[in-house]
């Protein structure tokens, strides 16, 4: 097994040296030339989200209550790829921007570019954090090395990858690795369903497991709305996915495909949740990583290699994609601000340095201990409770100003600290921050209207 992960990581590697040929401008670095076709632009957005947390954190907690407690992933991701694709992905195509900051600044100045541009930054590193996490766990348990051992063999993988092929090399190896991550989760959702029984196995999970629907107490339904939100609303203002929309070689193609990846994210990411599920109540398995436990300890060489396989495409895909959106961020509006003349060869030095920057900032924060679900959730909140209401009233809202911007990402981000860190009120934090946000963006706004 060991040989066949070992080679397939190597192959991944070399997509990322082929890609290096194709890139000839710092657009074709950050924006792979915007030249994506649906289907490479579909599985870029796809891979993009199916990540640690899908496999991992996600199947891990749907073992505390079921798909109730995961409505934050992979429900709520579904849901922001369908609403940003109705929502913002033509407003922003027909933009011709080069990155997410750049519309804060056409909309609302420089000083809005710059804070806006300094959230979104802060707000990947604890989602690339938990994607080495991720492939610490899973390196550890498939080669037997140390957890701090797998974690930077997983960093440098992703490091070479990025840093040489860049988002070609990144849509190239997403639609690789889509296609084997859904061969890797359905196959093994039927092997496992073989091992319990068959369909007859689904009986033994408790029906309430289904429901998606939380109880009518003030608690459930707090931490309901937040969930929803946190990546549903919070992920829709994000550099990320900005990429993949620009990437595409037309509005139309933009579009479709984050529609096409909504949907297709729910299909798929609910099968390793079924998967649990069996393992659970089926075949009376339950472990700390329990689908990873699972698999490696009750099937064949087989089985694991092509389930490791999938795992560690969706961590590697994930990993790479949030890497290159803050290193943008970084080589395209922050340090131009200080080196005021760039050529194509500088910005595509500083583009491959932020990629160096981020991942070592977020390997360090890997070591620091969060689960992988709360790493990937405090990543989405800060953009959640700083540019959601100044990105989606700048798009619909003529009166949307920069007195308003600064306000609502100022206010927003505050109340959100003060009430999860100081109240320790985890979910009223995100709700409170959302609305001190829109509110502030209003008020604001109006306050200042320009005349």
């Amino acid at each position: 097994m060991i040989v066949f992960i070992t080679a397939y990581l190597l192959f991944i590697i070399g997509i990322g040296f082929f890609s290096k040929r194709l890139i000839k401008s710092g657009k074709d670095y950050l924006l792979a030339g915007q030249s994506l076709p649906l289907y490479l632009s579909t599985f870029a957005l796809f891979a993009t989200w199916f990540g640690s947390e899908t496999i991992l954190g996600a199947s891990q907690e749907v073992l505390k209550g079921g798909f109730v407690k995961v409505i934050e992933e992979p429900f709520g991701a579904a849901l922001c790829l369908i609403l940003a694709g109705f929502l913002v992905v033509k407003p922003l195509y027909r933009m011709k921007l080069n990155t997410f900051g750049d519309f804060f600044r056409v909309k609302y100045g420089q000083d809005v570019e710059l804070l806006a541009t300094f959230m979104l930054i802060i707000s990947y590193f604890g989602w690339i954090a938990a994607q080495f996490v991720a492939f610490g766990i899973v390196f550890k348990t498939v080669s037997g090395f140390s957890f701090e051992m797998s974690i930077l063999i997983g960093f440098f993988i992703v490091l070479i990858l990025t840093y040489t092929g860049g988002m070609w090399a990144i849509a190239l190896t997403d639609f690789i690795q889509t296609i084997v991550i859904i061969f890797s989760v359905i196959f093994v959702f039927f092997e496992v369903l073989f091992m319990a029984g068959g369909i007859s196995s689904f009986e033994k999970i408790p029906s309430s497991y289904f429901n998606i629907i939380p109880d009518l107490s003030y608690k459930d339904l707090v931490a309901y709305i937040s969930g929803l939100m946190i990546i549903g609303l919070g992920s829709i203002p994000g550099q990320d996915l900005f990429q993949r929309y620009m990437s595409s070689k037309n509005e139309n193609v933009a579009f479709y495909s984050s529609i096409f990846a909504g949907f297709m994210y729910l299909s798929v990411a609910v099968v390793p949740l079924l998967t649990v599920l069996i393992v659970k109540f089926a075949l009376g398995f339950e472990s700390q990583n329990t689908l990873v436990d699972f698999i490696s300890t009750h099937t064949n060489d087989f089985v694991k290699s092509i389930f490791f396989a999938g795992l560690l495409s969706a961590i590697l895909s994930t990993a790479s994609a949030a890497i290159l959106a803050p290193s943008a961020l970084f080589s395209e509006n922050l340090l131009p601000k200080i080196f005021k003349t760039f050529s194509e060869k500088t910005i595509l030095f500083f583009a491959r340095l932020s990629v160096v920057v981020v991942s070592l900032t977020s390997l360090l924060l890997a070591f620091s201990g969060e689960s992988i679900y709360e790493l990937v959730a405090s990543s989405s909140i800060i953009t959640l409770v700083s540019l959601f209401s100044p990105f989606i009233l700048g798009i619909y809202w003529k009166s949307a100003n920069k007195k308003g911007a600064l306000a609502s990402i100022i206010i927003g981000f505050s109340v959100w600290l003060v009430v999860n860190f100081i109240f320790h009120l985890e979910s009223e934090a995100v709700i409170l921050g959302f609305l001190a946000n829109f509110v502030s963006m209003v008020v604001f706004s109006k306050l200042f209207k320009r005349i």
